[in-house]
């Protein structure tokens, strides 16, 4: 089958290099267990990809096989699926802990899948996974903010991007809390209003005199999605006494003392983990897949597809990789069929 790869000769090559990612011929895997066969007919590209490309160096004579958004069709069956059937059309994000989706065939467990909503093209589809459930799981399970919440604000820091798109929709939707995302250019600042939010600051000054100035001098909740570790005395400072603070990315290392004085509770949120560690909630994530369907089907959440890189091949996902690496991503980069 037909996928893109890199092996232990290609790892470390910068993005830019012709060699970093490769169009490469694999075996086609077989389902077993809860498993999925999956025709994957378009995925997205996300951080993860560049950080797992530039730090997982595989085994001699080994492809790693990258992604971890995909939309496509149930081909075959594990003997004990109970969820799906072949010819269902699914979306996913998968689990790092196995090869990833760019590629024409890929095995997924059923309880980390979802029915792919049925108002979207595949492309528009795949920019949601991976966001959504890392937005839902960091706002719903790890925040603990209830559905219909309202009297509080939260600041979402890097709410341009991926996680942010989805996660300032989520909060618009579903509760009534105060939403106030950052951007730093007029083009992304206007990407998070259309999206929802109440306001939008620049995360470029002060966040502290960010929020003053929109006459909003505290907040109970802020979630950090890049950079935490150059906001980490600005976050702080915002948080309100006995505020929530969650972050997703990988900072350099902060002092947590500093949030020891207002009681600040610190919530780290990794999308992967129940897969990892096939946690008892595992089909947690299937659930929140067939939510976010619904709300989509229903007009409530729009995909966050900002641009579309042609068919899936390697010099298209190269450069989906360097746009990531430019910190200049607006939404998400998808790729669909494959030429």
């Amino acid at each position: 089958m037909k996928a893109i790869a890199y092996t232990a000769a290609q790892f470390g090559l910068p993005i830019a290099n012709a060699e970093a990612l490769l169009d490469v011929s694999l075996p086609e895997p077989l389902a077993s267990g809860r498993d999925l066969l999956v025709d994957v007919r378009a995925i997205a590209v996300n951080p993860v990809d560049t950080k797992v490309r530039k730090g997982n160096n595989p085994p001699a004579g080994e492809h790693k096989v990258l992604g971890w958004d995909a939309v496509g069709i149930v081909r075959a069956v594990g003997p004990d699926v109970t969820l799906f059937k072949p010819g269902d059309r699914v979306w996913y994000a998968g689990s790092i802990a196995r090869p990833g989706a760019n590629s024409a065939l890929h095995l997924v467990d059923e309880r980390i899948a979802g029915h792919a909503p049925a108002s979207l093209k595949d492309a528009e589809a795949a920019a949601l996974p991976l966001t959504g459930l890392t937005a839902w799981e960091m706002l719903f399970d790890r925040l603990e903010i209830k559905p219909g919440q309202s009297g509080d604000a939260i600041l979402v820091v890097g709410a341009a991007g991926g996680v942010g798109s989805i996660m300032v929709q989520l909060l618009r939707q579903l509760t009534g809390l105060t939403i106030i995302g950052t951007a730093s250019r007029p083009e992304t600042q206007a990407w998070v209003r259309e999206l929802g939010a109440h306001h939008v600051i620049d995360h470029s000054q002060p966040l502290a005199e960010e929020l003053k100035r929109i006459g909003v001098p505290q907040v109970r909740y802020v979630v950090s999605l890049t950079q935490t570790d150059q906001h980490i005395a600005q976050i702080v400072e915002a948080l309100a006494p006995q505020g929530r603070f969650g972050l997703i990315d990988d900072p350099a290392p902060f002092d947590i003392k500093l949030l020891k004085r207002k009681s600040i509770s610190l919530h780290w949120e990794l999308m992967f983990t129940r897969a990892i560690f096939q946690t008892e909630d595992m089909i947690a994530q299937h659930r929140i897949l067939e939510e976010l369907a619904k709300l989509v089907d229903a007009g409530r959440i729009r995909s966050t597809l900002g641009e579309h890189f042609g068919s899936i091949n390697a010099t298209n996902l190269r450069r989906a990789h360097a746009l990531l690496e430019s910190g200049k991503a607006k939404g998400k980069i998808v790729l669909e069929g494959w030429g």
